[in-house]
Parts: C-alpha cells; sequence; structure tokens
C-alpha cells in the first residue's frame, strides 16, 4: 500500500472543482466542510480551498493546507472513492497541527458514512 500523494489523487481542473458543488455528500464542523461526490476512479481524490478572507498570511494558509494534504495521504486508503473538495471557515487559524489532524480525521470517518449509508 502505498501513501504517496501523486498528481492523480488531486483535482485539479476548475471544472472538477465545480462538479463537486452540485449536489455533494457533506461533512462539516465549525471550521472545516468537507464536500464530496463519487468519481469514476477507484480511489478518492482531494481539492483544497483555503480562503485569504478566514486566513490572511500565505504560511498561515501553507500550514493549513499541508496538514490536511497531509492527513489526507495517511488516510486516502480509508476513504471511498470520491471526489473531495475541503472549505476552510473562520476559527482554523486558532488550531494547532494536532487539533487539526484529529478534526479532519473525524471528517472523514463522517463522510466515509454519509457515503457508505
Amino acid at each position: 500500500m502505498s501513501y504517496t500523494f501523486t498528481r492523480e489523487l488531486r483535482l485539479l481542473t476548475p471544472a472538477q472543482f465545480k462538479s463537486v458543488f452540485t449536489n455533494p455528500i457533506k461533512a462539516s464542523s465549525a471550521e472545516i466542510t468537507l464536500l464530496a461526490i463519487p468519481n469514476e476512479e477507484n480511489h478518492p481524490r482531494i481539492g483544497l480551498t483555503v480562503a485569504k478572507r478566514f486566513v490572511k498570511r500565505a504560511n498561515q494558509r501553507n500550514r493549513i493546507k499541508r496538514v490536511i494534504r497531509d492527513n489526507f495521504r495517511l488516510h486516502q486508503h480509508d476513504l471511498p472513492p470520491v471526489d473531495i473538495v475541503v472549505l476552510v471557515r473562520n476559527g482554523v487559524l486558532e488550531m494547532e497541527n494536532e487539533q487539526l489532524h484529529k478534526l479532519i480525521e473525524k471528517l472523514w470517518r463522517k463522510l466515509s458514512r454519509r457515503y457508505n449509508g
């Protein structure tokens, strides 16, 4: 089992992102929302949006994206074949990396349950 994060695990084009916004499966907390739709691949794909209005500084946005991507990389084999867009809202900035990891893991589980159930 490989835990790399290759290009094919990412949503790359605006069209790929856009398709997720039509009728998605949702899993959310106060700080993060996951939107997902089943895809034709046999693995999940992820796209991240961290808005400047919630996270002003680039280095902070990068940290958040890095933590989420890393967590996705480690849990990709537990996830159903869906395209996921991660929307980050207020409050994420105050979270330590550890808290962020825990929160995103909880959301992956919630998403998987909703997909399967």
